[in-house]
């Protein structure tokens, strides 16, 4: 059994305030360890703040960890409501996104088999269907534009830009400066836990949210 003193405190996140407003493109960038992903946990209510809070307006949705939820034994469609649901999405949702998701997969007669099936770029390209198929004010993304093969990886692209299109507040966090510049008007740099730069620019290729 572990004692107290074999219990490591690690502070991720160290006297850190933000406000991020409709229309902003946000661009976290940072070395590795330097608190990117658990301040987008902490946002999408993962982690709770030991101290401080956190105020959020609308509906928030993730592109953290995409097979999270996932049912290998589960058919395709199943898992569509697996990770709908925790995704917070309501039955109506979800059955009104599964033609958009099958569309999307290219998956057909394979989403009625189960997903030990698939090959892994036919998991990702499910996981990645689902995950992209809730409408949210919000926007968290963690490394996640890329997925799959090379052709899966346009198609995945577009379907990024839209979401982009139609969501007032989009977080992105990569170590891609060719992302960062594309996608984002306002870059956030962190290191050990603290924002360090806050910087706003007129270059992006995505248009706002007003």
């Amino acid at each position: 059994m572990a004692s107290a003193r074999d219990i490591v405190a690690v502070r991720a996140i160290d006297d850190l305030s933000l406000e991020i407003r409709s229309g902003d493109r946000v661009g976290l960038i940072g070395h590795n360890g330097s608190g990117k992903t658990t301040l987008l946990r902490a946002l999408c209510g993962i982690y709770k703040p030991v101290a401080g809070q956190i105020s959020i307006e609308g509906s928030v949705g993730t592109l953290l960890d995409a097979m999270a939820g996932m049912d290998h034994d589960a058919t395709g469609l199943d898992n569509i409501f697996l990770r709908g649901h925790l995704l917070g999405m309501s039955r109506r949702q979800i059955e009104n996104s599964v033609a958009d998701i099958a569309d999307f997969t290219d998956l057909g007669d394979f989403l009625s088999l189960p997903m030990k099936t698939y090959s892994a770029g036919m998991a990702t390209r499910l996981a990645f269907g689902i995950s992209t198929a809730m409408h949210s004010d919000i926007l968290l993304i963690d490394e996640g534009i890329g997925a799959g093969d090379a052709a899966f990886q346009e198609k995945a692209q577009r379907r990024i830009e839209q979401m982009f299109d139609r969501t007032s507040i989009v977080i992105l966090a990569s170590h891609s400066g060719e992302l960062i510049r594309k996608f984002c008007n306002r870059t956030i740099e962190m290191s050990h836990g603290r924002v360090v730069a806050d910087l706003r620019s007129c270059r992006h290729d995505v248009s706002l949210v007003s």
